[in-house]
């Protein structure tokens, strides 16, 4: 029951987390106001539906493990249409140059020996290194081509799509620190905004709120966006970390130093999208991940097929490094580039894309990124620092302060619905 006098709490950022932990402070007789600064809520998970009939999520796609996650619950309750796709449903093309070269495949079990070793001889050391240097430093010299273009495709593949961090960036120390759910990994046909208008619901939203000063004292918050000031009791920062690095927004007084270095230290990952539409399915209708294995490092090495879905469309992905070298090229380019590679997968008589739509994540300045991985010299302690509570009355939320499911949707939700908790209810 929410009644006159009840505490007041603004929620900043209408993304997954700030809807969850919105929806649980309600429940708990707060009331809430949430500003996005956005002219939609989602943040980070985007449906697109500018192709009629055809929505696509330009942002999060997965539920990633299906077993026991709450957003499977949430897609149960509205009956949310799922696909599960398989990483053991696969197929792999190998660039010309390289088939030259004798290669055959992927050799992906003498590089993962050799990435095994790696990181062990890695944790064994008290200073942190890269992946990239880890690796590096249990690699023949010289490297062959051949063995090059395998553990590229290998780190690319198991790493940099998963984390969204380069391999000279991840941290070695905790790439085994998080948590997982069981079951499949199942997308949403109709578009993962299902989920999104569903947790809105009965909420206050404010969006194209560009927040620029969160002050805050004993007595309560003042936040101030481009055109408005709110006051309240409380405040829940769901800014994304890539935000939160840029210093876009200011807090008055400045945050406390181990926040500050845990948002130093934390990275801020990209992974980028390239829809490729076309008026009909020309590849393995069965397969859902097609893989290339390429020359040069990270060079649209994961696709993955709507063909299951009734869609004529190929999805390309990019990744850390890579993303950001595309980031600052022409769509015509990016369309160019992502064709080459298909026409040597599937054969120069493939038809030209009917449409295409490309993400920029690095470029979005709501967002600066996709989501966060530990860099070198963080760890998990980094996100419980990014995820406590400042003098009582700022409390943290958002797939960055998530010690067990960083980056993902589910680990999003679950802090802002921890967050929420951490305030008791009005009396």
């Amino acid at each position: 029951m929410i009644y006159a006098n009840s505490p007041q709490i603004l929620v900043l950022g209408a993304g997954i987390a700030g809807l969850a932990a919105a929806q649980q402070l309600r429940a708990q007789g707060f009331k809430v106001t949430v500003l996005e600064a956005r002219n939609r809520i989602g943040g980070r998970i985007y449906t697109s539906r500018s192709w009629t009939g055809v929505p696509v999520d330009l942002g999060a796609s997965w539920i990633h493990g299906d077993k026991n996650n709450p957003i499977t619950k949430l897609a149960d309750q509205i009956k949310a249409h799922r696909i599960a796709t398989s990483y053991d449903s696969a197929k792999l093309y190998i660039a010309p140059e390289l088939k030259k070269l004798g290669v055959t495949s992927t050799n992906e079990s003498k590089v993962a020996n050799l990435v095994t070793k790696a990181l062990t001889q890695a944790e064994q050391q008290e200073q942190d290194v890269s992946l990239r240097q880890a690796v590096d430093l249990v690699l023949p010299n010289p490297l062959p081509t051949s063995l090059k273009a395998q553990v590229d495709f290998y780190l690319n593949s198991k790493y940099e799509q998963e984390y969204s961090g380069s391999a000279r960036e991840l941290s070695a120390h905790t790439m085994e620190d998080n948590e997982e759910f069981d079951g499949a990994d199942v997308l949403f046909p109709q578009g993962y905004d299902q989920i999104i208008s569903y947790l809105a619901q009965g909420l206050t939203i404010k969006t194209s709120q560009v927040i620029k000063k969160v002050e805050y004292t004993n007595q309560g918050v003042k936040v101030s966006t481009q055109n408005n000031t709110y006051t309240a009791d409380y405040a829940l920062v769901t800014l994304p970390l890539g935000v939160l690095k840029r210093n876009t927004v200011q807090f008055s007084p400045p945050l406390p130093a181990a926040k500050q270095q845990a948002i130093k230290r934390l990275g801020m990952g990209l992974l980028n999208k390239v829809f490729f539409r076309f008026d009909k399915v020309f590849w393995p209708k069965n397969i859902d991940w097609h893989e290339y294995l390429s020359p040069q490092a990270g060079r649209w090495v994961e696709w993955v097929s709507f063909a299951k879905t009734g869609a004529p469309i190929l999805l390309g992905f990019n990744a850390a490094d890579r993303a950001r070298e595309l980031e600052k090229w022409s769509d015509q380019a990016i369309i160019d580039d992502g064709m080459q590679v298909l026409r040597e997968m599937f054969g120069n008589s493939i038809p030209q894309p009917v449409a295409t739509q490309i993400t920029r994540w690095a470029q979005d300045p709501y967002a600066y990124g996709s989501y966060s991985f530990n860099a070198v010299g963080s760890t998990n302690q980094d996100r419980k620092a990014l995820a406590s509570t400042v003098a009582g009355r700022l409390l943290w939320a958002g797939e960055a302060t998530s010690s067990l499911y960083p980056g993902t949707v589910h680990g999003a939700y679950l802090s802002g619905v921890e967050a929420a908790k951490r305030l008791k209810k009005p009396l």
